[in-house]
């Protein structure tokens, strides 16, 4: 069997996903495959936090990854949902849990994939209420319970997400690959085929050449292969997506404060303030527009609104939007090389491992054997699957705020015209799965679970249309009615017996 050579270029969190994935895949097609991952000791690696969606978890579970030494070893915390403040409105806040409560519940005949959703609008209740990660969010609680003898037992079959240090997870999972070559260099260049256009080496600083089948650019913004030596064409989300500038800083835990198990989003002036917990700090930073304003006012606004100076990392200008064509000749990109959203939905790492499962599963083989076809194919599935997060987080900004020029000119011009046909259409008749055409093979994507907790706390959906649904089939809504009942007391009584968040950390730390 002939061996294919792939080439890595950038470890941390794409990087190494990347090859844990890749390697898999070949195993699975039977494809003789060895995997080469070229980093730098000279290229510094920058720890900020970031979250993931549960697509992690999935992604542990299946590689066999022990997830308390995780937490151990990156600085880890729950993400258990996003917490979203002053959106709606000034002073209005609502939760986004990322459980779904439809998946331990069988419909009853006649019923829509989106019911109980549909019944808790319908009714005027909050769609956060009947998920179990609902009121553990508002309590800050782990989804974990002590049993007698000391041990953990889950509260539920959900999987949660996690925050945690980039450039730990980067480390830990470089840690736990195997049979993957780490090539120390710095790429300054690539040899390519005169006639092909394909990349048939890459060099580095010292005058090696590295020869491969195929290349995947992990380099992140930097985009060192895919657009410096290919120039791959960018579609900007620059218009829709409206903050382009971020002020990022830290903000210290205390011994024994409870720590948030949530994203928070916390809107502003100008933009919104993201705030993830690690275990010993909160990353933190504003993102906002500079039409409105400058770095010097940015960071006057933060410290004014949490009555203390900040120290001020770095200034981070966002190129906000994909790349038209991902996979380029015999070259993939993944991560911050391919696409980059302003981190509100934490699509990123979400992105990467979905994209590259697809990969994996649908286009994987010898690269002499990949063909145009597969190229075209791949990219337009990619690119749908980066629209629809530009969508997701685009509907986010419909909200009822025009008290700054900011939010004024968000409602006026920076809505995407798909984002107001969703809309319209979902104003006639309530969101549902069905909605949304599966191009990804299944794999998850955000669709109504996470939509619904979104829709319903901008106040976007009517209650009427929902009323009349659920009209149609009174017995489902009798059902729906009963099981929300249900739900809500349950997952209230659970989250009492729930451990405190920094509980849980702190036994993950001490039992080895």
């Amino acid at each position: 069997m002939e061996t294919a050579h792939f080439v890595i270029v950038g470890g941390g969190t794409a990087g190494w996903l990347t090859a844990f994935i890749t390697q898999d895949s070949a195993r699975r097609a039977g494809l003789d495959l060895k995997i080469s991952v070229v980093e730098s000791s000279k290229i510094p690696t920058v720890g900020v936090g970031e979250a993931s969606t549960a697509a992690l978890r999935v992604f542990f579970q299946y590689f066999g990854i022990d997830e308390f030494e995780f937490f151990r070893e990156t600085g880890a915390t729950f993400k258990l949902g996003i917490r979203h403040h002053n959106w709606r409105r000034k002073g209005y806040t609502y939760y986004g849990p990322i459980d779904d409560p439809h998946q331990v519940v069988a419909p009853p005949p006649g019923a829509s994939s989106d019911y109980l959703n549909i019944y808790c609008v319908a009714a005027g209740r909050k769609v956060q209420d009947m998920h179990l990660f609902g009121p553990l969010l508002e309590r800050r609680k782990a989804p974990y319970a002590r049993k007698a003898d000391g041990s953990l037992i889950p509260l539920g079959p959900f999987h949660h997400a996690f925050h945690f240090d980039q450039a730990l997870l980067g480390q830990f999972l470089k840690r736990k690959a195997k049979g993957v070559e780490i090539v120390d260099a710095v790429v300054a260049g690539v040899e390519r085929d005169p006639e092909s256009g394909d990349i048939a080496a890459l060099v580095t600083d010292d005058g090696a050449r590295l020869a491969a089948d195929f290349f995947i650019d992990a380099t992140g913004f930097r985009k060192r292969i895919i657009v410096q030596e290919l120039n791959a064409p960018w579609v900007s989300y620059q218009k829709e997506l409206p903050v382009n500038r971020a002020l990022p800083f830290w903000l210290d835990i205390a011994d024994g404060e409870e720590i948030n198990n949530y994203t928070h989003a916390w809107a502003q002036e100008a933009g919104w303030i993201w705030q993830i917990p690690t275990q010993t700090r909160y990353g933190c930073g504003y993102v906002y527009s500079d039409e409105f304003r400058t770095p010097d006012e940015a960071k006057r606004e933060v410290e004014q609104l949490l009555g203390r100076e900040i120290e001020v990392r770095s200034d981070i200008r966002f190129q906000i939007g994909r790349l038209e064509t991902p996979w380029m000749h015999n070259c993939l990109a993944v991560g911050l090389s391919s696409s980059f959203l302003e981190p509100l939905e934490s699509t990123s790492i979400h992105g990467t491992i979905v994209q590259m499962m697809l990969f994996g599963a649908r286009f994987l083989k010898h690269p002499a054997r990949m063909t145009a076809a597969d190229r075209a194919d791949y990219n337009a599935r990619v690119g749908r699957q980066v629209d629809d997060f530009r969508t997701f987080v685009n509907m986010h900004y419909m909200t009822e705020r025009d008290d700054t020029p900011f939010w004024r000119e968000v409602k006026a011009h920076r809505l995407h015209p798909e984002t107001k046909e969703r809309l319209a259409f979902w104003r006639r008749e309530m969101p549902k799965r069905e909605h949304f055409v599966d191009f990804l093979d299944g794999l998850p994507h955000i669709e109504t679970q996470l939509y619904y907790p979104v829709l319903d706390g901008l106040g976007i959906l009517d209650p009427a249309v929902a009323k009349a649904e659920m009209a149609r089939a009174p017995s489902v809504r009798a059902f729906a009615r009963k099981t929300v009942d249900s739900l809500v007391r349950e997952y209230r009584q659970a989250a009492t017996r729930a451990m405190g968040h920094a509980e849980f950390l702190a036994y993950v730390r001490d039992n080895r």
